[in-house]
C-alpha cells in the first residue's frame, strides 16, 4: 500500500476528522443560536435549549483537543494565560468589553 501524501498515519487523520466533524457540529448550533437565541429549542425537545447543545459540543471539541493533546499537540500549548489572544481579537471587535478578559 502506498503512503499518503500528508504522511499521516490512520490514527492521526482519524483525530482531525472528528475535529473536524466536531467543528462543524459547533458551528451549526451557533448558526441556530443566531436564528432563534441560547434559550430556543427542537420542538420535539423542550427540555434542552441551544445554549445546552452549545455546551455539549464544546464538550465534545475539548474531548478530541485532549486526546490530540495526547499525540499530536503534545508539545503546544493551547492556554492563553495572559489573555493575549483575547486582547488580540477586542481590536477587532465592536460589542466587546475589555473586562470580558
Amino acid at each position: 500500500m502506498s503512503e499518503h501524501v500528508s504522511q499521516l498515519t490512520a490514527g492521526q487523520a482519524e483525530r482531525l476528522a472528528m475535529l473536524a466533524e466536531e467543528c462543524g457540529e459547533v458551528i451549526q448550533i451557533i448558526g441556530k443560536i443566531l436564528r432563534h437565541g441560547y434559550a430556543g429549542h427542537h420542538p420535539d425537545d423542550p427540555t434542552t435549549t441551544n445554549l445546552h447543545l452549545l455546551v455539549k459540543e464544546l464538550r465534545d471539541v475539548n474531548a478530541v483537543l485532549k486526546a490530540m493533546g495526547k499525540a499530536e499537540l503534545i508539545n503546544a500549548d493551547l492556554t492563553d494565560p495572559f489573555g493575549e489572544v483575547w486582547k488580540k481579537k477586542l481590536r477587532y471587535t465592536h460589542y466587546q468589553e475589555a473586562s470580558h478578559e
